[in-house]
């Protein structure tokens, strides 16, 4: 089983759920239209990577997200995600009105930065993504349309999370294709100080 790192322990989820079209602009810089109700889906802890991939079966792409650990009740840590996606693939799914696993959930879809602890989730906790220096995606909880805590009310209605569980919230505009050889940097801030951040070399 894959871990990701909180403070100095390692922690192994038993799942990570995720969060589709929570930002307007990323909704609208996909052609989606604004969901009637929040979209969730899952990836399994296979999905949990270190390296960051520019192909898997197709081209993949970045997805930039606030990402947070479940402990007792409550999301206690807080860390930046990439969710790698098969757009191409995606696209076909959607367009036959299947499910989105085979684009989402595959092996080494989900990247984690290590995990820091927190008390409170205001709407001034963002991330922001560089790619080789350019900031390329950057968002913030006020920027959400769910914000965490509907995010995990909603979660909690219909399935149990485990202690150590993921919960990715959504990513805001500005994705696009992984290139092998870039440099991506993801940040964590909060009021412009960086609580976390983590850096990959695209393979």
């Amino acid at each position: 089983m894959n871990s990701v790192k909180v403070v100095n322990s390692n922690i192994t989820p038993s799942k990570i759920v995720c969060v589709g079209r929570n930002y307007v602009e990323h909704i609208s810089e996909l052609g989606n239209e604004v969901p009637d109700n929040m979209v969730l889906f899952i990836k399994p802890n296979a999905a949990i990577s270190a390296q960051l991939c520019s192909y898997h079966q197709e081209t993949l792409h970045y997805e930039a997200e606030l990402c947070f650990l479940y402990k007792q009740g409550k999301f206690c840590a807080v860390a930046v995600g990439l969710d790698l996606t098969k757009r191409a693939l995606q696209s076909q799914l959607k367009a036959k009105g299947l499910p989105w696993e085979r684009a989402k959930s595959f092996t080494g879809s989900a990247l984690f930065s290590d995990f820091v602890t927190l008390d409170i989730i205001d709407d001034d906790l963002a991330l922001a993504l560089y790619i080789n220096g350019e900031c390329r995606q950057s968002g913030s909880v006020a920027k959400m349309i769910y914000s965490p805590q509907e995010i995990l009310t909603e979660i909690q209605s219909f399935i149990s999370l485990e202690d150590g569980d993921i919960v990715m919230t959504g990513t805001p505009a500005g994705v696009g294709e992984v290139v092998s050889g870039d440099t991506f940097e993801a940040q964590v801030l909060h009021r412009s100080e960086v609580l976390v951040a983590k850096q990959w070399q695209a393979i």
